[in-house]
């Protein structure tokens, strides 16, 4: 169906308000705006093209400040945005019980840090990251608003890294100096790392897809072109083999006209990927099968990480180490080195693994209800969204980044991670779906 023909859930502000034409029109534009530009801002980040990692540690950045300040009014700039264009009840319906009990985990396991205000004020970034994932989704007025306006964003994005390839390579493309000199030559764009860059752009390729179907067909294959592209020239293997994978799922699971069969299939294969990566660490078994498919079954060396990260889980299973409050603490980096080990923990910023940082965190109940309420809750919502007709591109949008996060998930931690671009994009499939769900997209009559 052509995406003029259908306006985006829950918009229903200006139709609700009469206004003169142009006062309309003018707030149509705004709300448009506004949407391409956050997910613009939520991609492009507000400290792009930072470089490689300096080898001096003592180095100090004015990024967490620019974040602080940044997000705080540009979360600032959407409520009062979405206050003032969105439908009330639209407004209510963003607060929906998942996000409220996500927050109310992490903010709980801030008690468990041992800096509760630092913990606090990661908690409070990552929730003012959300107003603008909210926005990006709730202010505009029609589903061929959101596309177009987003489209533009995404491809003047994709466009801006393409020029630092040449503009500022040193910037843009991983260097033989750098601490990590084995990444050379891969591209990395406006992200601090490649490993980043592959899933982010991984998105943007799906959100092309969505885009040629919502009938934009010139600008969705320029989208999803380049940014394949881009992702072929990061290196990232893992990434490379959980894109088609991840778009092959839910475009089959449309094909055959089964959303029940392409949760189904989705969670066979995160299961078998679970088995492959985390699991070698709990069975020989699965450690002999991965090894005997990949070449490097240790993953770069992840397995010990996840073995460190298994063993503190258990030191504190009900309410975990609290927020931002494990990796690089001051106990962490007090240990003595383990020169056996593939990676010294002590320098290490995540298990490399989304499931296991979350009962790492907030504990074995509290991180357990956040991986059902991120990764499992939006597969029944994306069932009820997919019976409608005029909901399914953008449905099965959404669960394409859920369904990739997931696998990533597997190998890459960015839950709950303040600003980052991963995050926010997983969110984003989140928040849609639990829209799509509860309300329909309805036929326009202009």
């Amino acid at each position: 169906m052509d995406a003029s023909a259908v306006q985006h859930p829950d918009a229903t502000a200006l139709s609700a308000q009469p206004a003169p034409d142009g006062l309309a029109r003018s707030l149509r534009s705004a709300a448009a705006f506004l949407s391409g530009f956050g997910l613009f801002v939520m991609i492009f980040t507000l400290d792009p093209f930072v470089g490689d990692v300096a080898s001096d540690p003592t180095q100090t950045s004015t990024a967490n400040v620019v974040n602080q300040i940044g997000y705080l009014g540009l979360g600032g700039l959407y409520i009062f945005a979405m206050l003032a264009i969105v439908d009330p009840r639209t407004f209510v319906r963003l607060a929906s019980p998942t996000w409220l009990v996500v927050f109310a985990i992490a903010y709980i396991s801030c008690l468990q840090s041992y800096d509760m205000v630092a913990s606090a004020r990661g908690v409070t970034l990552s929730l003012v990251a959300m107003l603008i994932v909210a926005g990006v989704l709730a202010l505009p007025r029609s589903e061929k608003d959101f596309v177009t306006a987003c489209a533009n964003a995404v491809l003047f994005l994709i466009i801006i890294n393409y020029a630092a390839l040449v503009v500022i390579p040193d910037k843009a493309i991983h260097q033989a100096s750098s601490l990590e000199s084995w990444h050379a030559g891969f591209w990395r764009g406006h992200l601090s790392h490649k490993n980043v860059t592959a899933p982010v752009f991984s998105v943007l390729a799906m959100f092309g897809i969505y885009t040629i179907r919502s009938g934009l067909r010139l600008r969705g294959w320029l989208i999803t072109g380049l940014a394949l592209i881009f992702v072929l020239h990061t290196g990232s293997k893992t990434t490379i083999g959980f894109l088609p994978l991840a778009i092959g799922v839910v475009l089959g699971g449309r094909a055959i006209r089964s959303p029940g069969g392409m949760v189904f299939a989705h969670l066979c294969l995160a299961i078998l990927i679970g088995c492959l990566t985390v699991g070698t660490i709990y069975s020989p078994a699965l450690l002999a099968a991965t090894r005997a498919i990949l070449e490097d079954y240790t993953f770069t060396g992840r397995d010990a990480i996840w073995q460190f990260a298994t063993e503190s889980i258990a030191a504190h299973p009900m309410f975990g180490h609290g927020y931002a409050s494990f990796w690089q603490s001051p106990v962490i980096r007090g240990m003595e080195a383990n020169f056996e080990a593939d990676w010294d923990v002590r320098g290490i910023i995540s298990a490399h693994n989304t499931f296991l940082d979350a009962l790492l965190t907030f504990g074995i109940p509290g991180g357990g209800l956040l991986i059902v309420l991120l990764f499992l809750k939006p597969l029944v919502d994306y069932m009820r969204a997919a019976r409608r007709e005029s909901s399914r591109n953008f449905a099965d949008f959404c669960v394409m980044i859920v369904v990739f996060m997931t696998y990533n998930g597997m190998l890459e931690s960015f839950v709950l991670n303040r600003a980052d671009p991963q995050w926010m994009l997983l969110a984003l499939g989140v928040f849609g779906l639990g829209l799509s769900a509860r309300s329909d997209i309805r036929r326009r009559a202009d």
